[in-house]
């Protein structure tokens, strides 16, 4: 089964750019071993994983009657961006709960992807 996970920035983890090298460094490893952990992992596969721009950086696609509206931001107001997702085949959701303890402190959404057919 298929599962999109998608990291939220809550604002208890410091910004990127605020961090110090050696910090970089240790979130990148937990991402690494998120990485690896997944790898050794029978059954399980990262089909993509990003880090996204931050909020004000996104373009919001409304359509109302027909009608598209684009405005400049994320789509809702809210103190937590959308700073990353993954999109990982799994066996069930109790093993992708699992590998995400390897993450760095993100809140996270975890949805199985359905098939439409």
């Amino acid at each position: 089964m298929k599962y999109l996970v998608l990291l939220m920035a809550d604002g208890e983890l410091p910004a990127w750019s605020t961090m110090s090298e050696e910090d970089q460094a240790a979130m990148m490893g937990r991402f690494e071993a998120f990485d690896r952990a997944c790898e050794a992992r029978d059954g399980v596969e990262i089909l993509a994983g990003e880090a996204l721009g931050d909020g004000d950086m996104s373009t919001t696609v409304r359509t109302r009657g027909g009608e598209r509206q684009l405005t400049d931001g994320p789509y809702a107001e809210a103190v937590e961006q959308l700073g990353g997702f993954y999109l990982l085949q799994a066996p069930d959701l109790d093993v992708v709960l699992e590998l995400l303890t390897e993450l760095p402190a993100y809140d996270m959404q975890v949805s199985p992807v359905v098939d439409p057919v």
